[in-house]
C-alpha cells in the first residue's frame, strides 16, 4: 500500500470521526431543546411577541361664545412595564428605584410588576404623569428593559373654578356605570368619564376613540419594533352660548361679595340663551384630574357641587313687586298719580305690617323705585290677591325654566287658588305677603333672570339654553345644539309693559337701582332684600339692559345669600356684568336679533296649572 493511499484513508477516517462527533453534539442539541429544555425555550419564544399599548383619546374642547377655550387637555404621560422577568431579586430593585418617581410604595409597585411578569402582558404602574416627572423616569427606564412611557393627554381647566358648576368634571366609572357603558366607544377600566354638568351631559360627543401602539418585544421586554401605530380620533368640540367676560365678573363679583355665596345668571333676551351662570362657592374641576405627583384627593372631597343658581330657592322679595305692579295696572284700577303715605307701617286691622322705611307720599313710580312696602300694601289691598297670581302664572312662576341641567328646582307659586286647592283659607295678611314677595313664594336665581329676560322681550318667556353647536374633529361637521324656544308668552297689555318699563328705568336713575346706572344705556331694574328668619337678609338684583332706541340684549339676576341689601351686595356684581357684556366689541354696537318667533317652538307650557 502505498504511502499515499494510507494518508487518505487516514484523513477519511478522521473526517468521519469529526462528522459523527458533530452529529452526537447537533443531537445533543436537539434534545435539550426538543425535550430537556423545551419548556424553557417555548416560553421564551412566546415571550418574543407583540404587546399593545392603549392611548386615551384627547376629549373634545369645550368653547364660550366669544372662542376662549375652557375645557382643554394638557400633555401627560403612562408608564407601562412590558418584561416578564420573573426574578424576584431584580422586580425587587426595580421598584426600589422607581416607587419614589411614581410617589407609591415598594411592596405595591412590586406586587404590580410581579402581576405583570406572570401573565406576560403589558401592566399599567401609572398615568397622568407631568412632563417633570418623566425626565427622570427617562433616565431609570435606560436600565431596566421592559420600561415604556406612551405620550397621552388629560383634561384641563385652564382657568379654575370658571363656571365649574356648568362644565363638571371627570372621574373613574363605578359598577354601575361600568355595565352601562357604550362598547362602540372603547371604554377601558382605566377610562375618565363625565360625572357631572357638561362633561357628563355630553361625554358621547366628548369621549373620542382611543388609539394603540402595537410593538413587537423579546423575552425580556425590550422593545424591537412598532408593528403599528393606531392613532386615536380626538372627540367633538362643544362651544357654549356663555359670554367669557360676563361669566367671570359674575364669579369675581360673588368672590369677592359680602358672604362669598350666592348666585349670578345672565340670559339673552331675544333668544333665552344663557351669557353666564355663576354659583359660589365655586370649584376647581382639576382637582379630579391631577398629575400624579400632584395628589389633592383630600381638596376634591371638600368641594361643593350645589349647584345654587338652579337648586337654591328663596322668596324674590322686593323684585317681584314688578308682578304686583303688572296686576294692578293690567286690572285698571291702579291710578299711577295717586299718592299714597308711608308712616313706615301698614294697619292690615288684625296685624301691623312693617315698611322697610318711611317714605311719605309716593306715587306708583315713586312707589318703585323706592321699593315702598306700604305702597304696594295698598295696592294689593286694593286689587286683591288672584290678579297676582295670575300674572306670576304668564310667567310660569313655581314651574322649573326648562334648562338642560340636572337638579333643577321648581320653587314655589303662592295664591289663593293654591291654597283652595289645598283647603285651606287664604287672609288679607297672605295677599300683603304675596304683593312684596315674601311668605310662601319661592323662587331660583335662574328663575328671576328668566323673569328679567320675559319683561326685558316684553312676555316671551325662553327656555334657558347653553350649547350653541357641536362640532365634530374628524369631520369637521357642525350639529347645531341650542335653539330659541318660547315657553310661553304673558300677554300684558302693551301700555303695561310701557309702564313697567319707565318705572324700572326711573328705579336706576332716582331709586335703589342707581348702582346699575350706566352712561350711553338704558337700564331697567328693581333690588330686593329678602327676609330670613335664620340669620342676615338676603340680597337680590335683576336687571336688563340696551343701547339706547334697541331691544334690550342682556338680562341679569344676582342673589347674595345674608347679603342684607339687594342694593349694596347684588347690585356692584349686577353693574360688572353689564359693563362687562357690553365693553365687548361684539356687543359694543347695535345687534339687533331679527328672529321670526312664528317659526320659534312653543311648549306646552301654556296649560293650565
Amino acid at each position: 500500500m502505498t504511502v499515499t493511499k494510507i494518508l487518505f484513508n487516514m484523513r477519511l477516517k478522521t473526517m468521519m470521526v469529526l462528522a459523527a462527533v458533530a452529529g452526537a453534539v447537533i443531537a445533543l442539541r436537539l434534545i435539550d431543546i426538543q425535550i430537556l429544555q423545551h419548556n424553557a425555550y417555548l416560553q421564551m419564544a412566546e415571550r418574543n411577541r407583540t404587546q399593545i399599548i392603549y392611548q386615551t383619546a384627547p376629549r373634545g374642547r369645550v368653547f364660550t361664545s366669544d372662542g376662549v377655550e375652557v375645557a382643554s387637555n394638557a400633555p401627560s404621560f403612562s408608564l407601562y412595564y412590558l418584561g416578564s422577568n420573573k426574578d424576584s431579586e431584580y422586580l425587587a430593585r426595580l421598584a426600589h428605584d422607581f416607587a419614589p418617581q411614581l410617589q407609591v410604595t415598594e411592596e405595591k409597585l412590586f406586587q404590580t410588576l410581579q402581576s405583570g411578569a406572570q401573565s406576560g402582558k403589558a401592566v399599567l404602574l401609572a398615568e397622568n404623569l407631568s412632563t417633570r416627572s418623566t425626565v427622570s423616569l427617562q433616565e431609570l427606564r435606560f436600565y431596566y428593559p421592559g420600561i415604556y412611557l406612551v405620550e397621552e393627554t388629560k383634561r384641563n381647566y385652564p382657568y379654575g373654578v370658571f363656571a365649574s358648576h356648568l362644565l363638571g368634571y371627570l372621574g373613574s366609572m363605578d359598577d354601575r356605570q361600568w355595565r352601562k357603558r357604550d362598547t362602540k366607544l372603547g371604554y377601558r377600566l382605566t377610562s375618565k368619564i363625565g360625572k357631572n354638568g357638561i362633561e357628563k351631559k355630553y361625554e358621547q360627543d366628548l369621549k373620542g376613540k382611543d388609539g394603540g401602539i402595537y410593538l413587537e418585544v423579546d423575552y425580556r421586554g425590550r422593545v424591537k419594533s412598532i408593528i403599528e401605530d393606531k392613532k386615536w380620533a380626538a372627540g367633538s368640540d362643544v362651544y357654549l352660548t356663555l359670554d367669557f367676560a360676563v361669566q367671570q365678573a359674575a364669579e369675581n363679583g360673588l368672590k369677592n361679595s359680602l358672604t362669598g355665596r350666592g348666585a349670578a345668571v345672565a340670559l339673552d333676551p331675544r333668544t333665552g340663551a344663557v351669557l353666564a351662570l355663576a354659583s359660589a362657592p365655586a370649584y376647581d374641576p382639576n382637582v379630579f384630574v391631577p398629575y400624579s405627583d400632584q395628589p389633592i384627593e383630600n381638596t376634591a372631597k371638600k368641594i361643593n357641587e350645589y349647584n345654587l343658581a338652579i337648586q337654591g330657592i328663596y322668596p324674590p322679595a322686593s323684585t317681584f313687586k314688578v308682578i304686583t305692579a303688572a296686576a294692578a295696572l293690567e286690572s285698571g284700577l291702579l291710578d299711577v298719580t295717586r299718592k299714597v303715605y308711608c308712616s313706615g307701617k301698614y294697619n292690615a286691622g288684625s296685624r301691623i305690617f312693617k315698611c322697610w322705611g318711611t317714605h311719605g307720599p309716593v306715587d306708583f313710580m315713586e312707589g318703585m323705585a323706592h321699593s315702598c312696602d306700604v305702597y304696594f300694601y295698598t295696592v294689593a289691598a286694593q286689587i286683591g290677591a288672584a290678579p297676582i297670581e295670575r300674572v306670576q302664572r304668564m310667567f310660569m312662576f313655581g314651574r322649573p325654566t326648562g334648562i338642560d341641567l340636572a337638579g333643577e328646582k321648581a320653587g314655589n307659586l303662592y295664591g289663593p287658588t293654591r291654597r283652595a286647592r289645598n283647603k285651606t283659607y287664604w287672609f288679607i295678611g297672605d295677599t300683603l305677603n304675596l304683593s312684596i314677595g315674601q311668605g310662601e313664594l319661592l323662587v331660583t336665581p335662574i328663575k328671576l333672570a328668566q323673569f328679567a329676560a320675559a319683561l326685558a322681550s316684553r312676555g316671551n318667556v325662553y327656555r334657558p339654553y347653553y350649547v350653541e353647536k357641536i362640532v365634530s374633529n374628524q369631520t369637521g361637521k357642525e350639529q347645531i345644539v341650542g335653539r330659541p324656544e318660547i315657553l310661553q308668552h304673558a300677554d300684558l297689555k302693551p301700555e303695561t309693559y310701557d309702564m313697567l318699563f319707565k318705572a324700572l328705568k326711573y328705579t336706576v336713575d332716582n331709586g335703589t337701582a342707581r348702582r346699575v346706572k350706566i352712561k350711553g344705556l338704558d337700564v331697567y331694574a328693581k333690588t330686593g332684600t329678602a327676609q330670613n328668619p335664620h340669620g342676615e337678609d338676603h340680597g337680590w338684583f335683576m336687571a336688563f339692559a340696551a343701547h339706547p332706541g334697541e331691544e334690550p340684549s342682556i338680562a341679569v339676576a344676582v342673589f347674595v345669600e345674608f347679603g342684607e341689601s339687594g342694593s349694596s351686595a347684588a347690585g356692584p356684581i349686577a353693574r360688572e356684568m353689564l359693563e362687562a357684556y357690553f365693553n365687548n366689541p361684539a356687543h359694543a354696537a347695535k345687534n339687533k336679533t331679527e328672529t321670526d318667533y312664528n317659526e320659534l317652538l312653543v311648549g306646552e307650557s301654556n296649560a293650565p296649572f
